[in-house]
This record gives structure tokens, sequence and C-alpha cells, in this order.
């Protein structure tokens, strides 16, 4: 699907990502869902470290979002890090995870998600794709951020997903 030019667009390919995400973890045994291995980006062990990723982006989009609504330019991609030190601040993330449980972690991605959803439905059109119209989202527009943080970001992980149902990884 393209990248999403309006709001039903948004809304329907982050949800149909989300979907097909889980779609491919829930084909997965219970056996495989907290096996080990090593996707090729030397840093995710198991899929519980793909949903946690996820969960922590989600995160940082709506704290984006919280500080730059009210008129604040926030720290992006995190505090300490830029978009350069991205590896850094993706370490950073999973190693704050490595306690959690591939359920616990099933529960914080889809609490994140539906706090996104919230944030996207109550806007409108204009203010999520109208380019430079907050301060915060520079050139481009809020749906731009959204589509990063989130359904781009689940082509992330259903891909590295699919390796691993192929034994490819």
């Amino acid at each position: 699907m393209p990248r999403p030019k309006n709001k039903t667009d948004l809304l329907n390919l982050w949800e149909k990502n989300f979907n097909k995400l889980f779609d491919i973890i829930n084909s997965f045994s219970d056996e495989e869902k907290i096996q080990e291995f090593i996707f090729d980006n030397n840093r995710d062990k198991n899929i519980k470290d793909i949903l946690t990723h996820l969960h922590e982006w989600h995160l940082m989009m709506i704290g984006w979002y919280k500080e730059g609504i009210i008129g604040w330019n926030p720290e992006k991609p995190a505090k300490g890090y830029t978009w350069k030190t991205i590896k850094s601040l993706n370490k950073k993330i999973w190693e704050k995870y490595q306690n959690t449980s591939f359920e616990e972690s099933v529960k914080l991605i889809n609490k994140s998600f539906l706090d996104v959803r919230e944030i996207i439905k109550k806007h409108s059109e204009e203010e999520l794709f109208e380019k430079k119209k907050y301060k915060w989202t520079g050139t481009t527009s809020m749906a731009s951020y959204f589509i990063s943080a989130t359904s781009s970001h689940y082509d992330w992980g259903i891909k590295m997903l699919k390796q691993y149902k192929k034994g490819t990884i």
C-alpha cells in the first residue's frame, strides 16, 4: 500500500500492518515465541525484543507529540541522541526491556498501540497532513512522524519475523 495521504489511509495502513505483525507472531508455536535467535541487526534475539522495540518507539512518538503539541520542540529521537546515533539508542532500548517477558511485551505494545490510535483519531486530516503546521515536525507533517513510528516500523518487524519463520536467520 502506498504511503498514506489522508487520515483514513493512515489509520487503515497502521492497523493493517499491526494486525499483520500479530498474524505472523500468532503463527509461531509457544516455544518459538520465546526462543532465542539473532536477527540481522545483531541486537534483537527474540520476538519480545521486536515488540518492546516497537512499543518504545510508540512511547517516543507519544512523547514528541505531547511536547510538540504544546509548542515545545522535543529532542528527537531522544534526549542525548541524534538520528546519527540511532543504533546506540536502539541498543539502550533493547537493554531496558531485557527483563520483560513475551507476555508483558504483548501487553505493552497493545496498550501503546491504542494510545497512539487515540492521538491520531482526535486530529483532523489537515492537522495530521499539513506540512510545517507544527514547529516540532519541522518541514514535514505530523502524519509523517506517525507513519515512521508505526506502520513503516511495523514493516521492519514483519520483515524480521518472516526471516525467522523461513529459518533464514
